[in-house]
């Protein structure tokens, strides 16, 4: 989490669990959950935790955790401490998923887009796409200011309360979008969420005749965004521009503008690379 003000809260973090869809149960995919536990568990305690503690904090037995920290310490993962008597976190993680990331094809050409956008717009943008029934966060570049929208990549959200979500459900055929709405819970992220299929599905159509979309604090609280969806080698994707109400409510329409002209070069570089 970013020390400096933002306008991201507790309401806005929580719903990644009611979004994100955990796949179906089993041996190898609870042992990766846990993998997983350990070091989002070391994220948001920053320190170095004992067995115990770490067992304690991620839920896991004690003896599967002894087994998979013996692991990733012994993988290089993970490296000891004699006193106290904890477990931390090497650099071998971060340095795997930089290089990694360092080649992604797609986000090497997309973050000049993105970043541009922010300057022009002078508020986060972000890139998302559909994962399962939720919206993920792909890309995230934040606002320069100090009270802002702040998100980080790989982040689920609502389809029905995120602007990239409207954007994403407002891609589709109207009546998959219409049976897509029906068939699935609604509920109420903030106060101003849409939670009645008929004026979602409304806001949808009324956004799609206008070529981008809306959300007024309706997955945070005094958060305002704007999207509209791309279409990349046969994937369908978003990009928003977030930020607080105050600053939003009235550039919408000039966010709206540096929002289409940027996906339109976008997909244009696509066609002609």
């Amino acid at each position: 989490m970013n020390s400096e003000p933002n306008v991201q809260n507790a309401e806005q973090t929580g719903s990644a669990s009611l979004v994100a869809a955990r796949p179906a149960g089993g041996v190898a995919v609870t042992a990766v959950e846990r993998v997983l536990d350990i070091f989002e568990t070391f994220q948001k305690v920053q320190k170095p935790l004992s067995l115990t503690d770490l067992a304690e904090l991620t839920g896991i037995p004690k003896s599967s955790c002894h087994a998979i920290v013996g692991t990733l310490t012994a993988r290089g993962y993970l490296y000891s401490l004699t006193r106290p008597r904890a477990l931390y976190p090497s650099r071998r993680f971060l340095d795997i998923a930089r290089e990694i990331h360092e080649k992604d094809p797609f986000v090497e050409r997309v973050m000049p887009l993105l970043e541009r956008l922010r300057d022009a717009s002078r508020e986060t943008v972000i890139l998302g796409k559909r994962q399962g029934d939720a919206v993920i966060y792909l890309q995230v570049v934040e606002s320069p200011h100090p009270i802002r929208y702040s998100a980080k990549p790989g982040e689920f959200k609502p389809l029905h309360s995120s602007a990239i979500g409207k954007a994403l459900l407002g891609s589709l055929k109207e009546p998959e979008m219409r049976a897509q709405i029906a068939n699935r819970p609604l509920p109420a992220i903030t106060g101003n969420t849409l939670t009645e299929p008929e004026a979602l599905v409304h806001d949808i159509m009324e956004s799609r005749r206008r070529g981008y979309f809306v959300t007024r604090g309706e997955n945070v609280p005094d958060v305002w965004a704007v999207s509209a969806f791309l279409s990349v080698n046969s994937e369908t994707l978003a990009v928003a521009i977030a930020g607080p109400r105050h600053r939003m409510e009235n550039n919408v329409l000039e966010c709206a503008q540096l929002l289409l002209a940027s996906c339109s070069f976008m997909s244009r570089q696509w066609l002609h690379p």
